[in-house]
């Protein structure tokens, strides 16, 4: 990954670590403070140019997810009491060990998982129907985990079993009954308002209860069920065969990739968005956020 600018100083916080979005900090009670950029990324590079109020509305839309998923797992949030600087777009969490594993579940074909499906008839050893296109509704939604990449590579699909042999086969199984059921209600939620939610992707961790070896309990960590970690469609444009619109960075992906003149195989960085661009994409994570929360940004 590209060109990750400096994360901010925030008093009484210290930097550990930035990522494509999100900058984490410690916090001195020994909390973690973590804060949603305006930053957007594609093709591998964060870009120069940020989308006005993206980072907070990812942290509104994972704080609502949340509220709507308590009683199926437990969320890292703690308090949204935050340093006046990154108020609206941080959150105080609590300080999880981290599956090494990123929780996918899919209820239609797209992407790497069509690509996979292309060349084996398979994704991530789950055998599908034959005769299935770019945006076809799986029979049922299945678990289809990755690798978690080092910044700037890409994740790699894995088999249920890999997993099983990384972390065990008793949490393997508890993750992937934890994301289906995750998929499963944000999927209905997301229906009933008009989207489809295509994919998502969860990370999950332990809180630091364990004794004598036992695993503590599973908690629900990072940003869940955004634009940046799940492919939302609107449902009443859904069409197998063809790409479908999105609600997330494809406006973004689309103008690289075609008006803007950037050729990926040189190894440049990718231009500036022109402002129309920007709007674009700004009004899409806006509708998103509120055609799902029922609530105006």
């Amino acid at each position: 990954m590209h060109n990750i600018p400096p994360a901010p100083v925030i008093a009484g916080a210290a930097h550990l670590h930035s990522g494509k979005v999100r900058d984490l900090y410690r916090l001195d009670d020994g909390r973690l403070l973590m804060v949603a950029s305006d930053r957007i990324s594609a093709y591998d590079y964060v870009l120069d140019t940020p989308i006005p109020d993206k980072g907070e509305i990812l942290t509104r839309m994972s704080l609502w997810w949340f509220d709507q998923l308590a009683d199926l797992v437990p969320h890292h949030v703690v308090s949204t009491e935050v340093p006046e600087p990154v108020r609206g777009r941080a959150v105080v969490c609590e300080e999880l060990a981290m599956y090494p594993v990123e929780c996918v579940a899919r209820g239609y074909l797209t992407g790497s998982g069509l690509l996979d499906y292309q060349a084996t008839g398979e994704v991530c050893g789950v055998r599908l129907p034959g005769g299935l296109t770019e945006a076809s509704r799986l029979p049922e939604p299945i678990f289809t985990p990755a690798t978690k990449a080092a910044l700037g590579d890409h994740d790699e699909n894995v088999s249920f079993e890999a997993v099983a042999g990384d972390i065990g086969a008793g949490p393997a199984a508890e993750l992937r009954d934890l994301t289906l059921a995750v998929y499963a209600r944000a999927e209905q939620v997301a229906r009933e308002r008009g989207i489809l939610l295509a994919d998502t992707k969860l990370e999950f961790g332990t809180r630091r209860d364990a004794s004598r070896g036992e695993v503590g309990t599973i908690v629900l960590g990072d940003e869940v069920l955004t634009p940046d970690s799940s492919r939302y469609w609107p449902a009443d444009d859904w069409e197998p065969g063809r790409v479908q619109s999105s609600f997330d960075k494809q406006v973004v992906r689309n103008w690289l990739t075609g008006e803007s003149g950037w050729d990926r195989s040189t190894g440049q960085p990718p231009p500036p968005l022109p402002d129309e661009v920007v709007e674009r994409t700004r009004s899409r994570y806006v509708e998103a956020y509120e055609r799902l929360t029922g609530e105006r940004f």
